[in-house]
């Protein structure tokens, strides 16, 4: 990656969150240029209903002029937005999520370094995995597939709460499931331990994407 170590950020967003762990909770939306024609529209109404965590993926490569577009919606939603992948995005944004094959090669530290106080989300399949990428810095992890999904053809077989909830109680930080995740089993997610839920084509397939997403946030914030 080459570099010094990206100094700490000095806008204001960044300066205000005194802890991640406390933002990084509730439905974590999936914004994948893939499954919308519009990501910029898919997001006002993600955020209008009251989602405050996403996620931008584009697997063909991402256009970070649209990463700055977005992430002036998230801020002024009071909102985090992350950048899967393409980690010199990430700093168009709040943070970078990474998978394990972008991890690989890097060292873990000068990835937490140059991100400075910008989130570092990690996916991770078992419960090592999740305990490497804390040791390593990382702001919290991805598990799953939750349940079956057609979002990602390599996402393996569903582990179901069982596996995330080994996650969870394999690390002091926030865990999302994801894959294959709506309204039918958002109890199930939230009774696995999981701190938050990802959500990709029950928002992006939506005929009313606010709707839903206000629907997701009120199942997700029934009182256990």
């Amino acid at each position: 990656m080459g570099g010094a170590a990206t100094q700490r950020s000095p806008y204001s967003f960044l300066n205000l969150v005194a802890n991640w762990d406390e933002r990084l909770r509730g439905i974590y939306a999936i914004v994948d240029r893939a499954s919308t024609a519009d990501p910029v529209a898919l997001l006002d109404a993600i955020l209008a209903g009251g989602i405050r965590v996403v996620q931008y993926r584009a697997k063909a490569g991402v256009d970070r002029s649209l990463v700055r577009a977005l992430h002036a919606r998230t801020q002024a939603a009071d909102a985090v937005l992350v950048i899967n992948d393409d980690f010199e995005a990430a700093f168009d944004a709040d943070g970078w999520h990474a998978g394990q094959e972008d991890l690989a090669g890097r060292d873990l530290g000068g990835v937490r370094a140059r991100l400075g106080e910008r989130i570092f989300g990690v996916s991770c399949g078992v419960a090592p995995q999740a305990r490497e990428a804390v040791a390593a810095g990382a702001d919290y992890v991805g598990t799953g597939p939750f349940a079956g999904t057609a979002t990602k053809g390599d996402a393996g077989a569903p582990i179901g709460a069982p596996g995330v909830a080994a996650v969870v109680a394999a690390v002091a930080r926030p865990v999302v499931a994801i894959g294959g995740i709506g309204l039918g089993n958002l109890a199930a997610v939230r009774a696995s331990g999981a701190h938050m839920a990802a959500v990709i084509s029950a928002l992006a397939q939506a005929s009313d994407p606010q709707e839903r997403a206000r629907a997701l946030v009120r199942s997700w914030d029934v009182p256990r």
